[in-house]
């Protein structure tokens, strides 16, 4: 692989944007929950260990999709942890139940993510334990979604504006991975998963050309492959994917059994394997965004 030089640049420890210093694809692709900066007032407000702490960060994700730089697309990932502060949510998505004094009226209080206890500051991790001793303060929420969340989602927005005015129009790949069998608070609970999800909110999110070409990537190196069960596509993927607008989005669920082990969050003996098939995967989306015309 040829490798084109890159900038990397952070946002006070807050998030990381990989790019190369030409983009050459109208890609953009995001990791927004393999933040593994935990800080030291969370872990002391919290009642569960690190290693519990752990159960709802996608980690390593960011490492599997690096070589999209080299592919002439950004990479931005979140550096603060899914559990402090959730990107993937409204910026408002709050339970009640959580705080000591009242939301705003504009939170989100009745979202099936608030209600299931991942809301935008999550109240369980994936495992389904909680996460604090005691309630908070809505200014910590505040303060959490001002520092965290906003600077991530205005910087994504910056990429995508920039690519649309390059290329005409942008595809945001927001890159995850998934337990390999479904939580106590998923539809699957139980069940052992696939290789991949892919979601595209039922193809209101994207052209059906990128989803096929994804599909096809993934079934071509043996990977089992669905779409949209039981992950369709969380905010990002709704609230970017606008493909009318010139703005499509695809979700990318990865189970995590093929490149870690979850028990103590490491490197598996694929990593290497699947960090260069997903990079294949990278490649046919460029090969396909490249000959694409925006309608």
């Amino acid at each position: 692989m040829d490798t084109m030089p890159l900038s990397t640049t952070d946002d006070d420890d807050v998030l990381r944007v990989s790019e190369p210093l030409q983009q050459t694809v109208p890609l953009v692709f995001a990791s927004p929950h393999s933040g593994r900066n935990y800080p030291a007032e969370f872990i002391a407000q919290s009642r569960l260990d690190a290693r519990m702490l752990r159960r709802s960060e996608d980690s390593f994700v960011d490492e599997l999709y690096a070589g999209v730089v080299d592919r002439g697309a950004p990479l931005i990932s979140a550096l603060f942890p899914r559990a402090y502060c959730d990107p993937n949510r409204e910026p408002y998505e709050l339970d009640p139940a959580m705080f000591s004094d009242d939301l705003p009226d504009y939170a989100n209080t009745r979202s099936p993510r608030v209600l299931a206890g991942l809301g935008t500051i999550a109240r369980v991790v994936a495992s389904g334990a909680e996460i604090y001793a005691s309630r908070l303060k809505v200014a910590e929420a505040e303060l959490r979604i001002e520092r965290c969340y906003r600077p991530y989602h205005r910087r994504l927005h910056q990429l995508l504006e920039t690519t649309r005015k390059v290329f005409g129009w942008s595809l945001l790949v927001d890159c995850h991975s998934m337990p390999s069998v479904g939580g106590p608070l998923d539809r699957d609970s139980g069940l052992s998963r696939v290789d991949v999800v892919l979601g595209d909110c039922f193809s209101a999110a994207c052209s059906p050309l990128f989803t096929q070409v994804a599909e096809d990537a993934f079934g071509h190196l043996g990977y089992r492959v669905v779409r949209n069960a039981p992950y369709a596509g969380g905010f990002t993927t709704r609230h970017y994917g606008q493909p009318r607008q010139g703005s499509h989005a695809l979700q990318i669920e990865l189970n995590r059994a093929l490149y870690m082990d979850e028990s103590d969050h490491s490197h598996g003996l694929r990593f290497d394997q699947v960090r260069g098939d997903l990079d294949r995967v990278a490649e046919a989306l460029a090969a396909a965004a490249l000959e694409f015309t925006q309608g």
